[in-house]
């Protein structure tokens, strides 16, 4: 077989293949490690292959989903790589969701089998999978049954990942092999060989997996946190002489706000970078002026489509933006009508790359409405927000097409949450904004007008019962009538001006 280096060098590679290769290579070498527990690439390599078998065996079928629902552990990165050796596509799931949710989203994709932790295995009873626990012997260290080999093309489904619905119509993002070894490959230059990267935000996001998946696929160390603290952050970072992390704006700013982050020494981190959520200039020019490594910004989504990147050191007078097109991401702007806008102008943001989703799982129609084609013909994503090229190539996002709201890292719809909330009886008519939060970036707030008397508290905690923990609302309030446009849209905007400072939430 060829070594790792020219499988890395080559048009295409699976993970399994890559990881088998620093097996054979750099056995000894620590690849995963989670405060308590570690594996050797060796190691690693042959727990994939016994998990993989014992998958098989039990009847998993190639191209067919297998969920995960636990924290980050050296376990549960384990089981999601040794999904990918047995063929399958590994489904992570959101801790943070309901039952219920996560009921839905077990039988949206039809997993057969679920890896669970103790956590996860209660949060599963009532999905239509078997629950395997994760450390199970059977499963992660003594299956004694052979694998077969399953090929791997480009186009196969590499995993699932669930956008953060709640309303039981979750959907899952179908992203095949050739997203994945598009994300690999573009870090050549990342220096990812010899990295210890931090993990610190959960594998079932694809904000970790951009970050997770080419320190393994390179034959780097992953040091996995089951939470996120800031302080251990920073222990954890200065202890394993971590030089690379991938972190949202939230846990860039909780790090920096502590007040003796300048006494840790982290003059080993190379290359720091950050997506998801609203990014502010001035906490970027903190980071740059006070944490040692570059600082690289990422905007993107996780159906793929086009990605900007922003090197915040090089470019101290553009960090209000989230930088230019990577090199083979085409990004352009559009109308309401589908047209390109000239330059300058404000548009919706579409993209086109190697790296983008198949499409939505058993969602041909959402998938559809996803997509924007050229006049050639080429496939584009609409990324949902709008924005603008100033005269060197640098995008500034305005403001979210359908008012999205990012809450520590994670995308919330309002229109899910309103569903939700429309459906207590002493509402009448209710909508949901996303505000400032110093804590989270954005957190959901809802306003409601009453039917008959009501009770703000009751309907808050009513509504947080039956949402998972980031779609809580931080806030409820009553209002005469909802500010409204001559056709019936509700104007959020008003909403949100008028919205006063609160405490942190």
């Amino acid at each position: 077989m060829p070594d790792s280096a020219a499988m890395l060098a080559g048009d295409f590679a699976t993970l399994p293949d890559l990881i088998a290769a620093h097996a054979r290579e750099r056995g000894d070498k620590l690849a995963l490690v989670d405060g308590e527990q570690s594996l050797s690439y060796a190691s690693l390599d042959a727990e994939m292959t016994r998990a993989a078998a014992a998958l098989q065996q039990a009847g998993v079928r190639p191209h067919q989903p297998v969920a995960i629902l636990a924290a980050n552990s050296v376990a549960s990165a384990a089981a999601f790589l040794a999904i990918l050796r047995a063929g399958a596509v590994p489904t992570p799931l959101a801790a943070s969701a309901t039952p219920d949710q996560l009921a839905a989203m077990i039988a949206d994709c039809g997993a057969p089998i679920a890896f669970a932790d103790e956590a996860g295995s209660a949060a599963l009873t009532g999905a239509a999978a078997r629950i395997v626990r994760l450390g199970d012997p059977a499963w992660m260290g003594h299956g004694g049954t052979a694998l077969t080999p399953i090929p791997i093309g480009p186009a196969d489904p590499f995993n699932i990942i669930y956008s953060s619905g709640t309303t039981g119509t979750p959907k899952g993002i179908v992203q095949p092999h050739a997203m994945r070894w598009a994300h690999i490959a573009r870090n050549a230059a990342a220096g990812f060989g010899d990295a210890v990267t931090m993990i610190a935000t959960p594998l079932y996001s694809n904000t970790t997996l951009v970050s997770f998946l080419p320190t393994i696929a390179w034959g780097g160390t992953a040091v996995l946190m089951p939470r996120f603290d800031a302080r251990a952050f920073c222990t954890l970072a200065e202890r394993y002489r971590a030089t690379h992390a991938m972190l949202v704006p939230v846990q860039y700013q909780r790090i920096m706000a502590l007040p003796d982050f300048n006494a840790f020494d982290l003059t080993s981190f190379r290359l720091k970078t950050c997506t998801s959520a609203p990014f502010a200039a001035s906490l970027k020019a903190d980071i740059v002026a006070r944490c040692p490594g570059l600082l690289v910004e990422y905007y993107g989504m996780t159906e793929g489509g086009g990605t900007t990147m922003l090197v915040a050191n090089a470019h101290p007078d553009k960090l209000h933006s989230v930088g230019q097109p990577i090199e083979g991401h085409d990004i352009r702007l559009i109308d309401d009508d589908g047209r390109e806008v000239a330059q300058g102008d404000t548009g919706e943001v579409v993209g086109r790359s190697p790296a983008m989703m198949t499409g939505y799982h058993g969602r041909s129609d959402a998938t559809a409405q996803a997509e924007w084609f050229d006049a050639d013909g080429r496939r584009y994503i609409r990324h949902g927000d709008i924005g603008r090229f100033d005269e060197d190539g640098f995008l500034t996002l305005l403001d979210r097409k359908k008012d999205l709201i990012i809450s520590g890292g994670f995308n919330l719809y309002p229109s899910d949450l309103e569903a939700i909330l429309a459906g207590h009886p002493q509402v009448a008519d209710c909508t949901v904004i996303g505000v400032p939060s110093p804590l989270w970036g954005e957190t959901p707030v809802g306003f409601y007008v009453a039917r008959g008397q009501s009770d703000p508290a009751e309907i808050l905690a009513w509504f947080n019962a039956r949402v998972g923990k980031t779609q809580r609302l931080s806030a409820l309030e009553p209002i005469d009538e909802l500010p409204r446009s001559a056709i019936g849209k509700v104007l959020k905007r008003e909403l949100r001006d008028r919205w006063p400072e609160r405490p942190a939430a």
